[in-house]
């Protein structure tokens, strides 16, 4: 993997002649966990979109760059809330997925050691279907890791996982993207103060930054200063929505 970039976005969108998000710039740190929180609608998976230069439907006006003035798009591997895998498809070929769909021969050494780092070796020839939640969210971050990319997108990826497995989720995530430029969108506080190096609120008047907690990320859920960042967070998107 070449070395991850500091990432920056700055600009406004629109949709309809309707203001998405006002003027804005954000900064993703090379190498860090970036949590972007707010309420519904205010733009954060455009951004996320637009990062990743997929459609969005919004006209954005402003600019995309990368610290080391390399193209962004290519270097980047997303990963959404859905798990998106093809249930046609057993476990080893979803996470060859974007190999075979550019028509390159996967890096089967590769394929193998992600699926044994997900812990999911015993179930190589299962279909989605033959797998729990929290399996198939191992799958579509095993997919997003084959990738091998520097910049590494995710769309609110385990909020439909319970509580522990959530949890166990995040440890993992964090320990497979050390060295990626991440940018996490979420709507959970708890999770931003947990994973996020840098934290931010996305509010219609612009971004609020939230100072992160000292301790290393993953953080531990009972830690006094993630709670109390935990806290600080759901203050600033309840004053927000109010």
């Amino acid at each position: 993997m070449t070395p991850a970039p500091d990432l920056t976005i700055s600009g406004q969108a629109h949709i309809n002649g309707a203001t998405l998000f006002a003027p804005l710039t954000l900064t993703l740190a090379a190498g860090q966990w970036t949590c972007l929180l707010g309420g519904s609608g205010v733009g954060k998976t455009t951004i996320l979109r637009l990062i990743a230069g997929l459609d969005t439907g919004a006209r954005f006006s402003g600019h995309i760059t990368a610290s080391d003035g390399q193209p962004v798009a290519e270097r980047v591997a997303y990963m959404a809330q859905d798990d998106l895998l093809l249930p046609w498809d057993t476990v080893a070929q979803n996470v060859t997925l974007g190999a075979r769909l550019r028509g390159e021969t996967p890096d089967l050494a590769r394929r193998d050691r992600l699926i044994a780092r997900m812990r999911l070796q015993d179930h190589l020839t299962k279909k989605p279907a033959e797998l729990s939640g929290g399996q198939r969210q191992r799958v579509a971050l095993a997919r997003t890791l084959m990738e091998d990319r520097p910049i590494v997108l995710l769309d609110e990826p385990f909020s439909a996982l319970d509580a522990r497995t959530r949890a166990d989720m995040q440890d993992l995530a964090a320990e497979a993207l050390q060295g990626r430029t991440v940018l996490l969108v979420t709507h959970d506080p708890a999770e931003a103060a947990r994973l996020g190096q840098t934290i931010t609120v996305m509010t219609p008047q612009g971004l609020i930054p939230c100072a992160p907690p000292h301790a290393p990320a993953p953080r531990n859920v009972d830690d006094l200063e993630t709670l109390e960042t935990q806290g600080a967070l759901l203050r600033l998107l309840r004053e927000d929505a109010a």
